[in-house]
């Protein structure tokens, strides 16, 4: 007999689980819309000629591809097999899981521009694959949030992104958090800056892998990539600097006296800091972060990280300014920015630290005990009456003995249970008894109502 099993990568979610999930997904849903974003769903497929060339080499090779359906070898020769799968690939597969929400995004916004009033703001919660190695916080199959505003520079919404990030973890009782900021133009002016103009896309992979990775290493990489010794030489004040966000761009202002694109970088975040200061956070939670890269191609300015600090889980939340997106498919200078959460290593944040609430333990409040057919009639009617005032009730569906049926509540984590036997009926008071306590007693229906809601 098989045994069976899920692919690597993915997981179960249980009722308990999903209960913490929703409560994460609840709450970034709630910010996106009190900031005036509208959500958007797009298909589980896309194109493969959608999806690569977006992310970079490395991003291309994690992409699934989805086979042709129906004889899908049909259209290929031997000669094909022999020469590869660059030249395969083409012939046996024409779409892919999407990668991201972001791109998908930027697909609708082309295909339907004569129906958006610009500028645009979507959020969209659905689950991407990557085929990546599986291991602690990093899946091929999870959820991201995302929420971006194209058709407009402005950098408002910059700093409008801050304001979200601080309220959705503020919310979720995250106490010690750092959103990570920097520039491409300000990556771009490094490589400026160390003599090796040109460079920036390869100098943006190899940091971006700064923390898996180690210094050292990134060192190696860059020199595999054409970098000399001397650029290596000319970045340590990069890598070494220290300082308040003043401080840093202080720095860099001398840094890049002769890039000018540099200088526009640490202009725009000048930018970005001027307006936050008009929301009044008693903490931005903000570093900037001058290794800072995201490794995804199509990033032009602005970039975020959010790191959980004290848990050893990767970024939990990451985004940024795109000018070009859409270019790619004939929409020209129309710019973007955006953000996604990570709700998979988010929820083993909250799981970590123990920062979920109790009302996520459990999505029943009251189980009502089956005495047998004689109390039906009441017991549905008091289910009814329950669930009208927003209370999560079930009854029992069976009359079976009443440890079974109490063991069935505490195996649920239910708090409550109600018992309507011959003489709660005569009475008219219930029994309800809390489970996490062991007190019970006798209740008029209004009574027994509010001492369920008054608990939590």
């Amino acid at each position: 007999m098989q045994k069976p099993a899920i692919p690597r990568g993915t997981r179960d979610f249980g009722p308990l689980q999903m209960a913490k999930r929703n409560y994460i997904f609840n709450t970034i849903r709630g910010v996106y819309e009190r900031y005036g974003f509208a959500q958007l769903e797009t298909p589980t497929m896309e194109n493969l000629s959608v999806l690569t060339g977006k992310y970079g080499d490395e991003g291309d090779q994690l992409l699934f591809k989805v086979l042709n359906s129906g004889d899908f070898l049909s259209k290929t020769h031997q000669d094909d097999f022999a020469t590869g799968s660059r030249a395969l690939l083409p012939k046996i597969s024409e779409k892919g899981l999407r990668y991201d929400l972001t791109v998908p995004f930027a697909r609708y916004v082309v295909m339907h521009r004569n129906e958006i009033s610009f500028p645009f703001k979507r959020y969209q919660i659905q689950p991407v694959w990557r085929a990546d190695r599986p291991q602690k916080g990093r899946y091929r199959e999870f959820y991201q949030c995302d929420a971006d505003v194209v058709g407009t520079d402005s950098l408002l919404c910059e700093a409008e992104i801050i304001a979200m990030i601080n309220e959705v973890f503020t919310s979720l009782k995250l106490p010690d958090f750092t959103i990570k900021l920097n520039n491409r133009k300000i990556l771009v002016g490094i490589t400026e800056a160390i003599g090796a103009a040109g460079k920036e896309a390869e100098f943006c992979v190899a940091i971006d892998k700064l923390d898996k990775i180690g210094l050292d290493k990134v060192n190696e990489e860059l020199i595999q990539k054409g970098f000399t010794q001397e650029n290596i030489e000319r970045l340590k004040p990069i890598f070494e600097f220290e300082g308040t966000i003043g401080d840093k761009l202080t720095f860099l202002k001398d840094y890049f006296y002769a890039s000018e694109t540099g200088l526009k970088g640490v202009s725009e975040t000048e930018d970005i800091l001027t307006y936050l200061q008009s929301y009044n956070l008693e903490n931005d939670h903000l570093d900037l972060d001058l290794t800072l890269a995201r490794g995804l191609s199509y990033y032009t300015g602005t970039i975020f990280e959010v790191k959980a600090n004290g848990v050893k889980i990767g970024s939990i939340t990451g985004g940024g300014r795109y000018d070009n997106l859409t270019g790619v498919f004939g929409l020209k200078d129309v710019s973007g920015v955006g953000i996604s959460f990570g709700v998979d290593r988010i929820y083993d944040v909250l799981e970590e630290l123990d920062l979920y609430p109790e009302s996520t333990s459990t999505q029943v409040q009251v189980m009502i005990v089956n005495f047998g057919e004689e109390m039906f009639e009441k017991g549905i009617d008091l289910l009814q009456r329950l669930r009208q005032e927003g209370i999560r009730a079930e009854l029992y569906p069976d009359a079976a003995k009443m440890k079974k049926q109490m063991s069935y509540a505490n195996n649920l984590n239910i708090p409550y249970v109600v018992m309507i036997g011959e003489d709660e009926i005569a009475s008219g008071n219930y029994t309800l008894k809390n489970m996490v306590e062991g007190e019970q007693a006798a209740y008029k229906i209004d009574d027994l109502i509010s001492k369920i809601k008054n608990s939590h």
